[in-house]
Parts: C-alpha cells; structure tokens; sequence
C-alpha cells in the first residue's frame, strides 16, 4: 500500500466505519450517477489526483474525469472534474475526496500568495514541519504546486538545531560541533538564533543555515551583512503577508512561513450529484 493510499484508507475507514447508514437506507443498489465538482471561489487547484484516488479506492471502475490540473487558477463555478459510478460508492467518498481536495486547494493557494508578494527579492517561501498530523506528505506537495519550497519532510531529514537542542547541549557551539561530529558529510545543519551575538557564535561553529528567529527587520538585516553569504540566512516568526515583503528585502535567503499549512483556510469547493 502507497503512502498516498494509506491515508486515504484511514480517512474512509474513520467516516464510513461499519457502514453509511443514510446511503444504505434510501440509496437504492446499482444506481449509477453523475457527479461534478465544482469551485466556489477563486483558487489554485492541487490534489486532483488525490481525489480521483478515494473514489478508485472504493471502486476501480469508477470514471473520473479531471477538466483542470495541478496549479491551474479556478474561477467560481468551473467544474473541476466529473465523476461516474455507483451512487452508493460515490456518496461515501464524496466527503473523505472533498476535505482532501479543499484542505490542499487552500495550501496551494495561500502558497502562491506569499510567493507573488516576494517576487523579485532573492528570497524563498518555505513549509515548515507545522502539518495537520497524517496529511504531511499531501500539504508538501501542495506547498510546491503553490509555488513554494519544502523544508526538511521531518525530524529524519535534516539537522535543525532549536532553542530547546541548544540549552539541552549545552549552548550553540557545543550543539553544531556534537551534530558535525554525529551526521554524514552529505547533511547540513541549521541553527536557530535570536541575538546578533548568538548569530556570530553559529557562524563561527561552521552552522551551514542560520535561522532567524522572530527578529526585527533592522535586526534581521544587520545579521544578514554579519553572515555576509558564508551561510545561509533563514527568517522565521512573526511572518504573515502583511510582513513578508519588508522581511524578504532585508536580504535573507529563505523565508519559512508555518502559515502555508498550519492555520490555512479550506477553499469551497462542492460535489452535485445527478442521474447519469
């Protein structure tokens, strides 16, 4: 079983459970339909796939027919995709498709915002490891149709040491010399800082990234000359649309924004059903 496929067999089996009483009650067997979904607002489309995917699950012969693509613009009312098969089977994935398809649709479109507000600084939009638990996979992969970039999938993929690893470590440098000594030569560590002076002690110990964390714009941009491009520089906290511009322009490298998946609204997004 795919990654993909797991989710999805866990999110059917947590709504359906022993059975769709409703459908089973007036839904009479073999009663073929049609369904559309249909954008209700403007957004960025991501998870097409996904959703045809919960309704082949439950039916391999289910016939989705998907009339946009990963990253199109929709406007309101476009019909996104048709969808025929047993009304049973098409009423029970209706919901496990729609919050799959709305949840990545927001991630993608909240995405691309923050990436047009940067257009033309060097800097980078990133994810962060702040994800609805089990959807991970499915909100990285609508990070990047937005536009965005992925940071480390998670704790196994990459060397980010925090407030929390360095007071644990016994300070800055002792955590960056433990971590070098620790990883393949193939993996770079981060650090997180929040004063000029902690910025300094990481550019010293060899940090390859450096984090920072919740600064000032004026702060910000007097660490980003300090590190002078011998790492990379990485502003995090406080970054919302509003911000994200002047933060962009203070010359960091890369912007990483727990916003893109975090606290992301659900784009609408509906699914009628009629006779086929």
């Amino acid at each position: 079983m795919t990654g993909l496929d797991r989710i999805i067999e866990n999110a059917l089996m947590e709504d359906i459970h022993t059975g769709d009483i409703t459908t089973l009650a007036v839904v009479r067997e073999n009663r073929k339909m049609r369904a559309r979904l249909k954008a209700k607002e403007a957004m960025m489309l991501a998870g097409i796939d996904v959703a045809a995917r919960v309704f082949h699950v439950l039916d391999p012969g289910i016939t989705f027919t998907a009339h946009f693509s990963d990253g199109d613009l929709l406007n309101p009312g476009d019909i996104i995709a048709e969808i025929v098969g047993d009304a049973s089977l098409l009423l029970q994935g209706e919901r496990v498709a729609l919050n799959l398809l709305q949840r990545m649709c927001g991630v993608a479109t909240q995405t691309a915002r923050y990436v047009q507000a940067v257009t033309g600084t060097n800097a980078r939009v990133v994810d962060t490891r702040k994800t609805t638990p089990g959807l991970r996979m499915l909100e990285k992969y609508a990070v990047r149709v937005g536009g965005g970039i992925n940071h480390r999938t998670g704790l196994y993929d990459g060397v980010l040491i925090k407030e929390n690893h360095i007071a644990a470590a016994g300070g800055i440098t002792a955590a960056i010399s433990r971590a070098r000594a620790y990883i393949p030569h193939t993996l770079k560590i981060e650090v997180e800082t929040e004063t000029l002076a902690e910025v300094g002690e990481a550019l010293t110990a060899g940090a390859d990234i450096i984090m920072l964390d919740n600064m000032d714009v004026t702060t910000m941009r007097e660490a980003v000359a300090m590190i002078g491009g011998k790492a990379l520089a990485e502003a995090s906290g406080g970054v919302n649309l509003t911000t994200v511009r002047e933060i962009a322009e203070t010359g960091v490298d890369i912007i990483s924004v727990g916003a893109l998946t975090h606290s992301v609204r659900a784009m609408d997004i509906s699914m009628l059903m009629e006779g086929s």
